[in-house]
């Protein structure tokens, strides 16, 4: 293990994450992992819940490194890429929804700002922009919450006939043009 710091701390907390999923993660099976005491870890972080929020935080960073959109650039298309590439972030890491629900975007906070000026910049009403961006955030961790829990095929209880097999990926952009031509028509 290279040297000890909170970047590795929550680096190998991830790592562990992937491994044994988030019902599993502990500051004791994570210590195990630094081969360090449990005690430790209190250094960089008071609580397990301050270990959490850390890890949320930077699972979300290929979101973030994501570029804001620009003046020029279309809002709906913006709109749309944006939710996507919320979507493919929190499934690069296993149980990344349930991670991610009720964190607090506090470092994200200038971003969400510079995101929301774009869309009223555009044209949509502050309040249907606020509207629309926390509606498809939840609608995504929704989505990606029922995806990562999705059991193997044949695991399950059998879909009935009558009902149509439609896929994660099918189903995501659906609910997202549904909330995508709302807001359009909401302009």
């Amino acid at each position: 293990m290279t040297k000890m710091n909170r970047e590795a701390v929550v680096t190998e907390a991830l790592g562990l994450l992937d491994e044994v999923g988030l019902d599993a993660v502990s500051t004791r099976r994570l210590a195990k992992r630094l081969n360090v005491e449990q005690p430790s870890l209190y250094w960089y972080f008071r609580t397990k819940k301050d270990l959490l929020a850390a890890m949320a935080h930077a699972a979300m960073e290929p979101h973030a490194a994501e570029p804001l959109p620009a003046p020029g650039d279309d809002w709906r298309d913006w709109f749309a890429d944006n939710t996507r590439s919320f979507r493919r972030t929190l499934l690069m890491r296993r149980d990344g929804a349930r991670l991610h629900a009720g964190s607090s975007p506090a470092g994200d906070l200038d971003r969400i700002r510079r995101k929301m000026e774009f869309l009223v910049a555009s044209g949509v009403r502050e309040r249907d922009a606020q509207m629309a961006m926390l509606a498809a955030g939840r609608f995504t961790v929704g989505s990606v919450l029922e995806e990562q829990a999705d059991v193997a095929p044949g695991d399950g209880a059998e879909t009935p006939a009558d009902l149509p097999d439609i896929d994660h990926e099918s189903a995501f952009e659906a609910g997202l043009a549904l909330i995508l031509n709302g807001l359009v028509h909401g302009t």
